[in-house]
């Protein structure tokens, strides 16, 4: 996985407390599972653990709107990701096309995939005039690269990406 370096610690500062916890709850979960480097599923499984409002847009928005269940199911399905509904992952480097694969190499211990999330995450919250980036930046990135793991594994769960990403982009 690779030490933290002066740029790893730049870039956390620009996180909100949330975030902060869900990208270090990342990196264990990638060492727990024996994994390289963190990929876009650990992600998501940590913002949904750490992050109220990742749960909230995940749901629908505020309390009352859509489907209740959707978090819940989505952790399960990340749940059996670790247990073994990932394996077929394993030892592979998670790359979406989102980017080149250079960035890696400016991330050690990320998945091209994550990396652009992160960036991705960052970029949406200096547009909304943010400055740091918060839990639902990164889950509207995630949303939207449909061939990211994160996004997989979202869909599978029943979560409509495209509708989440909508949805939050408008909130």
């Amino acid at each position: 996985m690779g030490d933290t370096g002066a740029a790893d610690v730049a870039r956390e500062s620009l996180f909100s407390a949330e975030l902060a916890a869900a990208v270090a709850g990342a990196r264990r979960r990638a060492v727990r599972d024996g994994d390289r480097q963190v990929d876009t599923a650990h992600l998501l499984h940590t913002l949904m653990e750490s992050d109220p409002e990742v749960s909230r847009a995940v749901d629908g928005g505020s309390a009352g709107q859509g489907s209740a269940g959707q978090s819940v199911r989505l952790l399960g399905y990340l749940v059996q990701r670790t247990i073994g509904y990932g394996l077929r992952w394993s030892g592979t480097v998670e790359d979406s096309g989102s980017l080149p694969v250079l960035l890696a190499c400016r991330a050690p211990g990320w998945s091209p995939a994550a990396a652009a999330a992160m960036e991705g995450a960052f970029a949406r919250a200096r547009a909304r005039g943010a400055a740091r980036a918060e839990g639902t930046d990164l889950l509207a990135v995630l949303a939207l690269d449909h061939r990211c793991r994160a996004a997989e594994v979202m869909r599978r769960a029943g979560v409509d990406t495209e509708v989440l990403a909508a949805r939050l982009d408008a909130s």
